[in-house]
């Protein structure tokens, strides 16, 4: 059994994203909750609900919940729909360079468990000031690479990284930036963390900025398989696009 005092709220904050086509299984991913006003979000990759160029086209999603705030072992799978009405229920944007891979779903907090333990992130966790972040900067990736985790009490593990391109220059006139991480498929949808460094920040119960979202790794198309080893980089999203993906 695990008491709350001895979980840090930061893995309280993603869970295990699966969808489904029908009743067949399909993929693993990661999400995790973004807080404005009062609506809550499930935040995660845009292809993880929809990659058309690869097949993908999941009809219904589920994330894996906390049940009792005292006891992590117990949890519930907390199905979503992904159309209504032929239409598909989340918001993806994009910006001057293209399709940002990065999707929200609202969750409606009547049809959550009663006792649902979760944390999200708000505005008040996206950095305001992108010069104020130099490369080089370590970072926490929060997810489920390769589906694997805590399977008895359902927490995600944690990726160190760090950043690899300048932050606030869009890579390629993309809207991510690069991080040196190793990571593996599951991961999608990840939050990219880094510790507050506001005086005072530490006393709070999420004492970290959200720079990104997670995407995919990057490497090179003509890389020698043989000889060259992987770039070991990935691309995160600049998370400051939730704030348009969440207005009302």
């Amino acid at each position: 059994m695990s008491k709350p005092g001895t979980i840090e709220p930061v893995l309280l904050t993603s869970t295990r994203v699966t969808t489904f086509q029908g009743p067949r299984l399909l993929t693993g991913a990661s999400g995790f909750f973004f807080e404005r006003d009062t609506r809550l979000y499930l935040v995660t990759s845009g292809h993880v609900l929809l990659d058309a160029k690869n097949g993908h086209h999941p009809d219904r999603l589920e994330i894996e919940l906390h049940t009792n705030t005292f006891n992590l072992t117990l949890t519930t799978a907390f199905s979503i729909l992904l159309y209504r009405d032929g239409k598909s229920i989340w918001r993806q944007g994009s910006d001057t360079g293209g399709a940002v891979d990065v999707a929200v779903i609202e969750l409606e907090r009547g049809a959550l468990p009663e006792r649902c333990a979760l944390h999200a992130f708000t505005p008040g966790h996206l950095q305001a000031s992108l010069a104020d972040i130099e490369i080089g900067s370590p970072l926490l990736v929060v997810g489920f690479p390769l589906g694997f985790h805590d399977t008895l009490h359902h927490l995600p593990v944690v990726r160190l990284a760090c950043v690899a391109s300048s932050f606030g220059v869009r890579f390629q006139g993309q809207g991510y930036f690069l991080t040196d991480a190793r990571t593996h498929r599951g991961t999608s949808g990840a939050p990219v963390l880094m510790r507050d460094p506001t005086p005072g920040s530490a006393r709070a119960a999420l004492p970290w900025k959200l720079l990104g979202i997670h995407s995919s790794r990057v490497d090179m198309g003509d890389r020698d398989r043989a000889q060259d080893e992987a770039l070991g980089l990935n691309c995160a999203w600049y998370a400051d696009i939730l704030m348009t993906l969440t207005e009302a």
